[in-house]
C-alpha cells in the first residue's frame, strides 16, 4: 500500500497529523509534510505504508478536508 500526498493542495488543517504519525506539521509553510516520502513530481509526494499502519494511513486520507491524500493498494487501485 502507498500514499500519494499533493502538498500544493494542502491547506494546513493538520487533521492528517492527528491521525497518522507519518504526517507532521510544517508551521513555516503552513502545510503538512509526509515523512520518509519521495517527490514523485512537483509538490506530489509518495511513500510506502509500513505494515500495521494501513488503517491510520486510510483514516488520514479520509479526514483531509481538501482531498490532498490518496491511498492505493498493492495493485495500484485507489482505495481512498
Amino acid at each position: 500500500m502507498r500514499v500519494k500526498f499533493d502538498r500544493d493542495t494542502c491547506v494546513g488543517m493538520y487533521q492528517c497529523v492527528a491521525e497518522w504519525d507519518a504526517f507532521e506539521k510544517n508551521l513555516n509553510d503552513g502545510k503538512a509534510d509526509l515523512q520518509g516520502s519521495e517527490e514523485e513530481e512537483e509538490d506530489v509526494f509518495v511513500v510506502e505504508v509500513p505494515d500495521g499502519e494501513e488503517f491510520d494511513a486510510k483514516f488520514a486520507a479520509r479526514v483531509c478536508p481538501v482531498d490532498a491524500i490518496e491511498v492505493y493498494d498493492d495493485d495500484g487501485e485507489q482505495v481512498v
